[in-house]
């Protein structure tokens, strides 16, 4: 399978079953947009719960801005970030990051220009790959634009409706054709998405307890 093209009629009852099981997940986590970006940049490869404590730090040491993340030591920023782990990397990043915010003309600017022409600009920001701009374009500026992750590859390949090796463009595309532009349901289902891998849809399934088991090829197989 090459291709990830569900029906709207699939991809909302499966949307159903998951909002019955888990209610509503109120994504993001997060005070500000601005806390919205850096979140999208730090939790890559790592929990939330450690950016969390990560965030906490920059809080806590009065930097959490465009402004005092760009005039920061990096040393002393990559320590603050430590916990949220590739802290060197991230620390970099979150520069690179809030210099393009600054340079931008700052998040005002930013929600003027289309959601192609944001895109394209996060894209070009150092560190900034397609999941983290979508992130951020979903979260922060609220477009209707769908986040694919891990999780999602996970789930949706173990209910047969794509392989997992679909390109990132591909499985977006297919959600968003599939849907239609609706940032309220993506930013749920993908909060969705995330809680059911993270509880039900492991890396070793506990399929006897997943509220998608009737639809799943793996979880039929699972009950045999």
């Amino acid at each position: 399978m090459t291709t990830f093209n569900p029906s709207r009629q699939q991809l909302l009852q499966l949307f159903d079953l998951l909002l019955d099981n888990y209610g509503r997940q109120g994504w993001w986590p997060a005070e500000t947009p601005f806390e919205v970006m850096v979140g999208a940049i730090l939790t890559q490869n790592t929990a939330w719960s450690n950016v969390e404590v990560a965030i906490s730090n920059l809080k806590q040491a009065g930097v959490l801005s465009p402004g005092a993340i760009i005039d920061s030591d990096p040393v002393e920023l990559a320590q603050l970030l430590r916990p949220s782990g590739y802290f060197n990397v991230k620390a970099n990043r979150l520069q690179n990051f809030c210099r393009f915010l600054r340079a931008s003309g700052g998040e005002a600017a930013l929600r003027e220009k289309t959601t192609q022409e944001l895109r394209l600009d996060l894209l070009s920001v150092n560190g900034i790959g397609p999941e983290t701009a979508d992130d951020i374009l979903l979260y922060a500026f609220e477009r209707p634009v769908f986040v694919i992750d891990a999780y999602t590859r996970r789930i949706f390949s173990r209910l047969g409706m794509c392989s997992g090796e679909e390109s990132y463009e591909k499985m977006r595309q297919g959600f968003e054709s599939g849907l239609g532009p609706d940032q309220e349901l993506f930013n749920e289902y993908h909060a969705l998405i995330v809680r059911h891998a993270k509880e039900t849809c492991n890396t070793k399934p506990h399929c006897r307890e997943c509220s998608l088991v009737s639809r799943c090829l793996l979880g039929a197989s699972h009950q045999v």
